[in-house]
């Protein structure tokens, strides 16, 4: 019913917006068309303000195996995707350093929508990329670092654009495999008078390899979109629409494990698991001069998890339920114009970003078996923030530019409490520079130096609290902006015919790394820290048959206070990721690709003293096609790997055990080898 209800709305409003609009000017010649980005076989020189930013096209995002939506960030040189519960909670991510949880320090947008979530019940920055069909992405735009006036909160890392297309091919495409494993894919395009409608679903059903669980995961995306020409620009008006319900195998401690109490894919708390959904409404028009978009997002997420199993409470045990219920409206603003100053050419760009999220419900829950035992805190939240930016691109002369970026972000918040001495109103601004000069020294080469200032946001209940919701002892608020700043130096070089790379030499410090401990309610004020490090990323073409890639991240993250009693490094951190493939794709029917993804030894706590394994998969795939048809042969896991996807070390108590618990290494296992079958129709 969801999917006959979405198709009539999405057929109504195209139908509406070409009426509207039947009597627009023409789009002029200068604007945009939609076209094929190559990915990495796009030349940046001279066009990028950093060697660490760069365009993924449709065509690179095809030609890879995704085992789960959110390892489309793994496109992103340096970039690692986890995850440690169920299929349908966001993923853990891993970029420059940082354990960014669910998003802390990374922006992530969907046609202009903010996909992180500001004060969620799960986490800071929660981004989840389950409603995104990647099959309709048309490119993704990543910039990594805080160089750039246009991105603002959870940046500091760096952020992701995704822009979805006006136009597909026509396909139905059925995906079978092994856990269960099912998906349906149906997507097309049509034109509508002189505008294009497009439609597209998805179904997915998956058990998982768990021994103790059935994941269940029951997945919906819908989207619809209609664009067109109007006036100078082109317009476009979209819906998406994402559900699923799933249980979860969170991560599991090894001393249960080493045991035998379970085995490594088992489950100490069966009954946990989620339900998520999201809605939304979002319209653009862009031009050689403007470029402006509205949004409204309805998202719902209820979360049960059990991390500490029987710790805090003996007899009932630590499930606990998470709940978040928001709207979000927003929009951007921005303009573009460019002139000479003598010799000079200067581009200009301004703009300003609005956001609302209006929150009925942001709970934490005791429960048992998914069912409520009591409230350890529920609130109501109104957050918004304006962001205004300016950016001025000067061109020195034929080699050399430079980029000056301003912005200033003002926040505000009224948090509303279950407990009273928590309710209260918070709000703080700050302003962020941005500087970078590019010198083109060769026909091919191009090297940057790049700095920037960036923040992210912190929950705002921890702003306003004023004690602790489990104890009531006096707590002391968080600020509610946190300053970073960064900088790198880069080199790129790019022959179309045959090789592109890149490398970067980067430093960033944050002046605290606030941790929101989801189980407890509170949040905990983290130590300043700095990290440097060096990413390098080289791209071969062995004619037009043959692709090689390969992608090595090197970092150094330490805490820089209190060294001495509690320890120098960053828990979670991920010193040493690597990524390589290798793609055979000619105009025979049929082509192959293997790829790998190493992340190395990583330290689990602040002194060092525990570390976890590295961890090497390898996924393959192999595709034939005949006329209309395509049969594709996935492999995940190769090599059946049983390295971990995720470890923690804390403490944590099972039945038997003394009241305090027992300190150990908790993991999250690689599904272990799966083979998928796809088959698709064009038409």
């Amino acid at each position: 019913m969801l999917v006959f209800r979405l198709s009539a709305l999405s057929l109504a409003i195209a139908g509406l917006a070409n009426s509207m609009l039947a009597h627009a000017d023409s789009l002029s010649g200068n604007v945009f068309e939609q076209i094929t980005v190559r990915g990495h076989q796009t030349d940046l020189l001279g066009q990028s303000s950093s060697a660490s930013e760069g365009v993924i096209g449709n065509g690179e995002i095809a030609d890879r195996p995704l085992s789960r939506t959110g390892e489309i960030l793994e496109f992103i040189p340096g970039m690692v995707v986890t995850q440690h519960s169920g299929s349908g909670k966001a993923n853990q991510y891993f970029l420059r350093g940082f354990n960014l949880d669910h998003g802390t320090d990374f922006s992530t947008f969907v046609d202009g929508m903010p996909v992180n979530m500001r004060s969620h019940g799960h986490g800071q920055g929660y981004t989840d990329l389950s409603f995104i069909i990647p099959e309709l992405v048309q490119q993704i735009d990543y910039k990594k670092g805080a160089y750039y006036a246009e991105n603002g909160d959870f940046s500091a890392a760096g952020s992701a654009r995704f822009k979805v297309q006006n136009r597909t091919p026509r396909l139905i495409e059925l995906a079978l495999g092994e856990e269960g494993y099912k998906r349906l894919l149906a997507k097309g395009s049509t034109k509508q008078g002189s505008g294009d409608v497009l439609f597209g679903i998805e179904l997915q059903r998956y058990d998982g390899p768990w021994t103790d669980i059935d994941e269940d995961v029951r997945k919906v995306n819908v989207n619809a979109r209609y664009s067109r020409p109007l006036g100078d620009g082109q317009f476009a008006v979209t819906l998406m629409a994402y559900d699923n319900s799933w249980n979860s195998a969170d991560q599991i401690p090894q001393r249960a494990v080493d045991a035998g109490i379970i085995d490594a894919l088992g489950s100490l708390d069966t009954t946990v698991g989620g339900e998520s959904a999201r809605y939304s409404l979002s319209a653009s028009w862009l031009s050689d001069a403007w470029q402006g978009s509205a949004y409204a997002i309805q998202s719902d997420m209820d979360l049960w998890s059990n991390f500490t199993y029987f710790l805090s409470d003996p007899v009932n045990g630590d499930q606990f339920e998470q709940v978040d219920k928001r709207w979000i409206y927003g929009g951007e603003l921005s303009h573009h114009w460019h002139h000479r100053v003598g010799q000079f050419a200067l581009e200009h760009v301004i703009g300003a970003q609005l956001r609302y999220d209006d929150i009925a419900e942001v709970g934490l829950y005791q429960t048992q078996a998914r069912q409520r035992l009591n409230t350890v805190r529920q609130d109501q939240l109104q957050q918004s923030s304006l962001g205004l930016y300016s950016q001025t691109q000067l061109e020195l002369n034929a080699d050399w530019a430079a980029h000056l970026g301003l912005r200033y972000d003002i926040f505000s918040a009224d948090v509303d409490s279950s407990l009273v001495q928590n309710t209260g109103s918070a709000s703080d601004g700050i302003w962020s520079a941005k500087a970078g000069l590019s010198y083109q020294f060769a026909p091919k080469w191009q090297a940057y130096a790049s700095a920037g200032q960036g923040f992210h946001s912190n929950d705002a209940r921890g702003a306003t609290t004023q004690v602790d919701p489990l104890s009531l002892e006096p707590v002391a608020p968080v600020d509610f902006l946190v300053r970073s700043n960064g900088a790198e130096l880069g080199l790129r070089f790019f022959d179309y015919s045959a090789f592109n790379a890149s490398m970067a030499l980067w430093y960033l410090d944050v002046d605290s790394e606030l941790l929101y401990v989801g189980d407890a309610g509170t949040n905990e004020p983290g130590r300043a820290s700095k990290r440097y490090g060096i990413e390098m990323a080289a791209y071969y073409w062995f004619g037009a048959n043959w692709s090689l890639d390969a992608e090595l991240a090197l970092t150094r993250s330490r805490f820089t206070e209190n060294v001495a009693q509690e320890g120098a490094y960053v828990d979670g951190a991920l010193p040493v990721v690597l990524g390589m493939g290798l793609i055979y794709k000619a105009n025979s029917p049929w082509q192959a690709s293997v790829r790998l993804r190493h992340f190395g030894k990583r330290t689990l706590e602040s002194f060092n003293q525990q570390r976890s394994n590295p961890t090497t998969v390898v996924n393959a795939d192999y595709r034939y096609q005949w006329q209309q048809w395509q049969l594709a042969i996935e492999v995940l896991n190769l090599f059946d790997s049983a390295d971990n996807d995720i470890d923690y070390y804390y403490t944590s108590r099972l039945t038997a055990e003394a009241p305090e618990g027992v300190e150990d290494t908790h993991s999250h296992p690689i599904a272990p080898r799966s083979v998928r079958f796809k088959l698709s129709y064009r038409f």
